[in-house]
Order: structure tokens, then sequence, then C-alpha cells
């Protein structure tokens, strides 16, 4: 490469060639080919047949059957005796032709046209009320145009948490996005099913459920690398006692987080949460009835359950009819519109929740039901033998 760069120099000076044939000790010829070439010289292998080279059509004919075929399992299929990784290299080199393109669009996400949500998993068990730990999801709802982030710790992934937390969420934001976007989470949907109380939930909301097709990774792309983001920037350095405590140390960091600049917008979200909200649609103007509802008979055992735990209830109401009803922090029983059991919800599983009251009553109730119910006895026994004489129509005249 120097030798061509010098030659071109020199020719370019004037030197004649055969003057830098002499002064380079090189041929002639040479300095002819380097003064009339349009680039660089370059070495270039000249291709011959390898080892591999029996192998490559029956590997290609694999590959097109199934491209992410382990390279051990075709080099057992084709019989390969050789290098292992002289045949990984091989089939690396195949592998990207037999693979179908998937291309990814650029996409403009407009103000309040959609929010990505998701459940994020931190990696950290939380200490629960029974002092167990457990790994719990966190409900991420993004808006896209303005990366406004909210989140929050829920108990479960059922559909009744995952419907009271996005509500929640929402409220957060102050108005509804026109599209909710999800990725095949079974508690919200799959395919074209949705999830019982989903379609009511959207449509109260008069907004639009999208449940992502397989292998769409960058239409949710936002909220995962949120999720990823919050991994690295606020969960180093923390402990927790409780899903409480990390709720609040949660919301208390994406307060400042969503005061952050993002790179590709330029922009903190929470100044670009205005222009996001004003294409969105309001909250519904009527109450939404979301979480856990059921209505059970009261059995003699007072406790009802809710999602493996059982709560006490008014021993006063056994053999009755009881409305069961819970959010993300109460469960509470009703029987004709009146409460007979409050409780804080309980995150543990399998536990037994119960009220000191209820267990008075139902000894009071027990105590009474095992005395014995008094005989009322007339007050004199003895009876007037006329009556006897009157009934059958005998009297003293007769006698």
């Amino acid at each position: 490469m120097e030798d061509w760069a010098l030659i071109r120099r020199l020719a370019a000076e004037g030197v004649p060639k055969a003057r830098i044939a002499e002064r380079l000790g090189i041929s002639r010829t040479t300095v002819a080919r380097a003064v009339g070439s349009d680039s660089p010289p370059r070495y270039e292998r000249t291709s011959a047949p390898t080892s591999f080279s029996p192998f490559e059509q029956r590997v290609r004919a694999l590959l097109e059957d199934d491209p992410e075929l382990p390279a051990v399992v075709i080099a057992e299929r084709v019989n390969w005796a050789g290098s292992i990784t002289w045949f990984r290299q091989n089939v690396k080199r195949l592998r990207p032709e037999h693979r179908r393109i998937d291309p990814a669009d650029r996409l403009i996400w407009e103000p309040g046209d959609a929010a990505q949500c998701d459940l994020w998993f931190p990696p950290r068990k939380i200490p629960l009320e029974d002092g167990t730990t457990k790994l719990l999801p966190v409900l991420v709802i993004t808006p896209a145009h303005s990366r406004f982030m909210t989140g929050r710790m829920i108990p479960t992934r059922k559909t009744e948490d995952l419907l009271l937390g996005s509500w929640e969420l929402i409220q957060q934001i102050g108005r509804v996005p026109r599209r909710l976007i999800w990725d095949n989470e079974p508690g919200i949907g799959r395919g074209k099913r949705h999830a019982e109380g989903v379609p009511a939930f959207m449509g109260t909301l008069a907004t639009k459920l999208v449940l992502l097709p397989p292998r769409d990774p960058e239409s949710k792309g936002l909220v995962e690398r949120r999720n990823g983001w919050f991994e690295t920037s606020f969960m180093p350095g923390r402990s927790f006692i409780s899903p409480a405590d990390f709720n609040e140390q949660f919301t208390d960091w994406l307060g400042r987080a969503n005061q952050r600049v993002v790179r590709t917008t330029k922009a903190a979200p929470i100044d670009r949460l205005d222009a996001d909200r004003a294409w969105m649609l309001p909250l519904p103007p009527i109450p939404l009835h979301l979480g856990w509802r059921n209505r059970v008979r009261l059995g003699r055992d007072y406790y009802v359950r809710l999602d493996t735990n059982d709560y006490s209830v008014d021993p006063a109401m056994i053999g009755r009819l009881v409305d069961v009803t819970a959010d993300l922090d109460r469960v509470r029983v009703r029987a004709d519109g009146r409460i007979v059991a409050d409780h804080v919800r309980v995150w543990a599983r399998g536990s037994t929740i119960t009220d000191p009251v209820h267990v008075e009553t139902a000894a009071r109730l027990r105590k009474q039901f095992q005395q014995p119910r008094p005989v009322h006895l007339a007050d004199d026994l003895t009876r007037d033998l006329g009556d006897y004489d009157r009934a059958f129509g005998l009297t003293g005249e007769a006698i």
C-alpha cells in the first residue's frame, strides 16, 4: 500500500516511470499498473474447496426449514466428523442468508394516541406480612408521545389487580390515552381473546385495547427500555420492607425521573405531558366498578376466601348472603349494604386474617347456643275433679 501511494505521488510530480522503478527496485510494469489503477491494491484469497464444502448444500437445506437450528444439531444430522468450531463458523456464515427478514419501522407517536403498558418484575424479593419474600409485579404505563412514566407494584397478575392498577395509573396521568398497547398478558388478553371484564373496562374508558402479535418488540420498546432503566437506576442500593415501602420509594423516584431530559425527544417527559393530555380522552364521568367481587353464603366457619387468603366476617351473618369486594388495599364484606367486615388486604399467600371483635362475637353466640332452652311449666299442676264430672255430664244431683 505504501509503495502504491509513493508511485502515484512520484508520477504526479513528473518523475519518469523508469526512474521510479529504478528507485524503488521494482519492475516498470508494476509502476505502470499502479499509475493506471483506480483503487488501492488489496489481497484476495482464491476460493478453494474446504472440508465443509461437501456438507454445505445439506446444511443449507436444514437452515431453510429452521434458520435457528443449533449448529450441534445440524452437525449430527449431516454426520459431520471434523472440528465443531470450524463447523460452527461456517453455519454462522450461512445462517443470515436463510433467516426471514423483519424490518423495523420508525414509529411516530402522536400526542394522546397511545400508551404502552407492561409488567416489570424487580430483581429483588419483597418482604410480605407473614415474613416470607416474593417477586412481585410492577404495572408500568408510559404515554408514548411524552414518555411520562407511571408505575405501581400490585399483588398479582390477575385481571382484577391489573385493571385496578391501570385505573389508578390512568388517574395519575389525568386523562385516557386513545390506545392502550399490551403484549399478550394473560390477565388482559391474547390474540383476539380478551380476559373477562377487560372489554367492559375499555368500553367505560372509551379507549381501544391493542394486543400486539408475537415477535413485535418495537411496538412496545419504549416501556421495555424504561423497565431496564429502572433496574439500573432505581434498584441499586435500595432495600424495601414491604410493598407499600416499595411503592412510596418508586413514586418519589419517578417524580424526579420524569424531570430528566430524554435524549430522543430533547425534552423532559413532564414538559411534554400537557401536550400529550390535550389530545387524550377525558376520564369517564361515571364511577368504575373494579376489583374483586363475589357473593357467598357465610358458613359456620365465619370466613370468606379472596385470592388464597381467608378473612373473618361478623358471625351474626352466618347463613346469610354476603358481598365480598376488594381493591389493592382493602377487603370489605357487606350484608344488605352494611359493612360487616373490613380488613387490610394481605399480599402473602395462604394467610388467615381475623378481627378480634369477630372472635368475641362468635364466643358469645356459641355460649348462647349451648345453653339449654328453658321449659315453661304451669305454677299449679292440680285439677278440680268436678271438671271431669261436668265434662261427662255428671252432676251432684244425679249421683
